[in-house]
């Protein structure tokens, strides 16, 4: 398929207005599913690996079953929703979305349509450089989730080339709550990062409710991202695009902005956009034409009849309203204040996405400062060298882990380095990598005192400099030591022989 034609992003700024909106999938972390009891594979709690073994007669749709409403997904909706300043619906219905796909046994999803649970919110995003955006929200609405494809054969997983596919309906009912923006004006270049920003919010705050894990690589959170533009003066909204499924913060970012250049350059030259899905593909930072997007009619939605309103009692509302954590923006504020970190360093934990992994380390007995530059530094480094987000590759405790080691001298930074990798390598825990690697850092004075006799040797005029009052010639002799003993040398301790001998 030939690449599209691009417009330079500030000219296409110049020629056009973006407006955005976003869909924001949500999995609810309950012990079961949405509509059955059968186990739900988003509960950490609950082990499910094989294909097609979390399943009843409901999640496949068979004669005779009956869904019933899990009450504790309704109460996390509600949480939700109040935690995005959204009014809660005194009475709320749940409808048949109709539309035929293999990984929808039912040939239709239980979601909510005219009556949702929330609606009428508004979120304060927080931009790179701190200021904040507006971003008001539409609705969220409860609904089921759809099985899972895989598609076998073919160089892309996708189905374009597979020789097949196989569908396991695991996630078929699995709660959701979806979260829908109205359209957002006035974003301008800042389009791009307020979207990377605004599913970072929302991550943060499903994770603050305790309602989801929100993990974007394993499918807890998902965004569909709709861009259009209009040209500079028009009132009108252009026509949009959703691109499905995009799977990290960074990911969300690009694919705004490949659209806005992708858009313009079409309108610039007379042409018109096609209202579609459109796929993101990371490893060529595009996207490509999925289907004509569908408008409400076409899914011939109509009341489920088999499940009642949901009417929430105003006591349960107020105590979810009650029990709310504190707002993000508030956080971020208490948080800044007990770290004591510069704006700078704030900020670049902010904008990294890393904010909750820094927080969870502390919380797990690291020091704000080392738990700022592991998750930033190296753990950042190999997620981008591996395309993936760093939360993926590394726990906070074992971060913390990491950090206490270093902190009680039983590891350097660079072997610490040497640890990262092996946890993300799947070699372990801390400890174990330790062990298995050998990166114990070697302080018995007799191994040391031998390391250095020989690094001596072979600058015998070292101690000599030292006595001069030459003491930054100790270097020459405690880089020589770590070179041969592998970096494991205790390098304080090293510093203190060398200084001890040369005052014999």
């Amino acid at each position: 398929m030939a690449r599209a034609e691009l417009m330079d992003f500030d000219k296409a700024l110049e020629l056009f207005e973006p407006v955005l909106g976003f869909e924001v999938h949500v999995e609810l972390s309950t012990k079961t599913k949405m509509f059955s009891d059968a186990p739900n594979p988003a509960f950490s709690g609950n082990a499910v690996t094989e294909p097609n073994t979390a399943i009843t007669p409901v999640c496949l749709g068979l004669p005779g079953s009956l869904p019933v409403v899990n009450e504790q997904a309704v109460s996390y909706a509600i949480s939700l929703g109040l935690a995005l300043g959204c009014q809660i619906a005194e009475s709320s219905t749940f409808s048949r979305k109709n539309y035929f796909y293999p990984d929808t046994p039912k040939n239709y999803q239980i979601s909510q349509y005219d009556e949702p649970i929330a609606f009428e919110g508004e979120v304060e995003v927080e931009l790179p450089d701190g200021r904040l955006f507006t971003v008001p929200i539409e609705r969220a609405h409860m609904e089921e989730d759809a099985g899972k494809l895989t598609h076998v054969g073919g160089s892309t997983g996708r189905i374009q080339g597979a020789e097949f596919s196989l569908v396991d309906y695991n996630r078929a009912g699995v709660p959701l709550v979806e979260i829908v923006t109205k359209p957002i004006i006035g974003a301008e270049a800042d389009a791009p990062a307020l979207g990377a920003a605004y599913v970072s919010l929302i991550r943060d705050i499903a994770r603050a409710l305790g309602i989801s894990e929100a993990r974007m690589e394993r499918g807890n959170l998902r965004c569909d991202a709709n861009v259009s533009l209009r040209p500079r003066g028009q009132e009108k909204l252009g026509t949009r695009t959703e691109t499905k499924n995009v799977n990290s913060f960074r990911s969300v970012e690009r694919a705004i902005r490949y659209e806005i250049q992708r858009q313009a350059a079409i309108l610039a030259a007379g042409g018109e956009v096609q209202q579609e899905t459109r796929h993101w593909h990371e490893d060529t930072g595009t996207t490509s034409p999925g289907r004509v997007k569908s408008d409400a009619d076409d899914y011939r939605y109509f009341p489920e009849p088999d499940l009642l309103p949901v009417v929430p009692a105003p006591a349960l509302i107020q105590q979810l309203r009650d029990a709310l954590p504190e707002a993000p923006a508030t956080r971020r504020r208490r948080l800044k204040e007990e770290w004591g970190f510069s704006d700078l360093e704030f900020r670049d934990v902010v904008n990294s996405g890393l904010l909750v992994e820094v927080d969870e380390t502390v919380a797990a007995g690291a020091a704000p400062q080392q738990a700022r530059k592991w998750w930033t530094g190296e753990i950042a480094r190999i997620a981008n060298a591996q395309n993936a987000e760093p939360a993926a590759l590394i726990t906070p405790a074992d971060v913390a882990a990491i950090v206490a080691l270093v902190d009680s001298g039983a590891l350097t930074d660079r072997l610490a380095r040497q640890v990262v990798e092996g946890v993300i390598a799947g070699e372990g825990t801390p400890a174990e990598v330790v062990e298995s690697r050998g990166l114990q850092v070697v302080s018995d004075d007799g191994a040391l005192i031998a390391a250095i006799d020989a690094a001596l040797a072979a600058q015998p005029d070292v101690l000599e400099k030292i006595r001069e009052g030459k003491v930054q010639a100790a270097g020459a002799v405690i880089g020589a030591v770590m070179k041969s003993m592998g970096g494991k040398a205790d390098a304080a301790r090293v510093r203190e022989l060398v200084l001890e001998r040369a005052q014999a």
